[in-house]
């Protein structure tokens, strides 16, 4: 599998990646001059042993990268994980990459992500952040179509000024922005994907943002599965071990 849905039109995709388990573990013994050809139950110790002492320069050995489709708001969130990711690598550097679609070159038509009627979430009531229990499907059904109308009424006003002569990188401002879906490929470290799993996997995280983490995580765990085993927080992936049709290697 290299593809998942997302919310009502978005998508995660594995492009590529480069390396396995043993690719952490062989980047640990190169110190001692020694190579591993075939994973062993002596090398999952020693992936073990790394994630718990906190040796995890090994794991930046190993990379992923993926094409992403969200809504703007998941997006700028995700962002936070590269502009920060040099969190515990001390170099300032995190060798992570990101390139994002813009509508200063490309006139495509805009998509939005547009919550369905059962999908709206109070505030919480302990917390400056997150959400709360679903809103009533009345109010739920109002917002949607508020939104629509919302929408809408953008994108006439974006066409509107494109069909004036006004040039793409001031007619987006019509569009709203929030809501609309944007594609990026993000390139990142295995530990980098995991420390960005452990953060939106938890359940105070954004919901929508949760979605993608879990996509990130069923895509990448069949591809190193004993140092993302060891890299996740375990609460979390318990949690994740209960969906055992969609993650059958948990």
């Amino acid at each position: 599998m290299s593809f998942i849905n997302v919310l009502d039109k978005g998508y995660v995709r594995l492009v590529n990646h480069m390396g396995t388990d043993l690719a952490v573990v062989n980047a640990a013994r190169v110190s001692y001059a020694k190579e591993s050809t075939v994973l062993t139950d002596r090398d999952i110790r020693l992936i073990k042993f790394l994630a718990r002492e906190g040796h995890t320069s090994p794991f930046r050995h190993a990379m992923l990268q993926f094409e992403i489709y969200a809504p703007l708001m998941v997006a700028r969130q995700w962002w936070k994980y590269v502009i920060g990711s040099a969190h515990f690598e001390g170099t300032g550097d995190s060798l992570e990459a990101w390139n994002e679609s813009s509508r200063r070159y490309i006139t495509e038509e805009a998509t939005f992500y547009i919550p369905a009627t059962d999908e709206w979430r109070s505030k919480p009531e302990n917390s400056k952040q997150g959400s709360g229990e679903v809103l009533d499907d009345r109010i739920g059904a109002k917002l949607t179509a508020e939104l629509l109308v919302y929408i809408d009424s953008g994108m006439r006003k974006y066409e509107e000024a494109l069909d004036s002569g006004v040039c793409p990188e001031q007619a987006r401002l019509f569009l709203p922005a929030y809501g609309m879906y944007v594609r990026w490929y993000w390139t990142a470290s295995l530990q980098s994907v995991c420390h960005f799993l452990n953060q939106r996997l938890e359940q105070d995280a954004q919901k929508e943002i949760q979605d993608y983490a879990k996509a990130i995580l069923e895509l990448s765990k069949p591809l190193f599965p004993n140092a993302i085993d060891q890299l996740i927080d375990r609460d979390l992936a318990q949690e994740e071990d209960v969906n055992e049709d969609r993650i059958s290697s948990l």
